[in-house]
């Protein structure tokens, strides 16, 4: 199983958003990075992703599941993008912030330390795990 990290404002669109959809989900659009389109298409049904809220707060805050794989981002017009839908899994007891992911050596070649503006991110097994013992989260 792969992981993922999906960046989010949380001024547009928050954890507690997420949550509110319930187990229909949330469709993840308006992706226009082709990086991270290649990431959304990579996504499989039953992967989970920490769920990261950008802008003032840079941290993760919670856990999502995929529950429809990659297809035709419906607010694009050229059809050139797609979108992925999630629900929400749990949250983090202690959300995890940028800054103390770029202080762990351990989480030096994580994709958020290295490319923090790309929105839709792989992350290691390993990274997995390290993220989720600082944020107080089951695996």
């Amino acid at each position: 199983m792969a992981y993922w990290l999906l960046k989010t404002e949380p001024e547009t669109f928050s954890w507690d958003d997420q949550v509110k959809r319930g187990a229909k989900g949330e469709p993840w659009t308006g992706v226009r990075n082709f990086i991270a389109r290649g990431n959304l298409k990579a996504m499989k049904k039953g992967e989970h992703a920490f769920f990261y809220h950008t802008g003032e707060e840079k941290q993760v805050v919670g856990i999502v599941e995929v529950i429809r794989e990659s297809y035709r981002d419906p607010t694009d017009e050229k059809g050139v993008f797609v979108a992925v839908d999630v629900k929400a899994v749990r949250p983090f007891p202690k959300p995890v912030t940028l800054a103390q992911v770029k202080a762990d050596a351990r989480l030096k070649a994580m994709s958020l330390a290295k490319h923090p503006r790309l929105s839709v991110q792989p992350v290691t097994a390993q990274e997995w795990k390290i993220v989720c013992g600082l944020g107080g989260a089951k695996e």
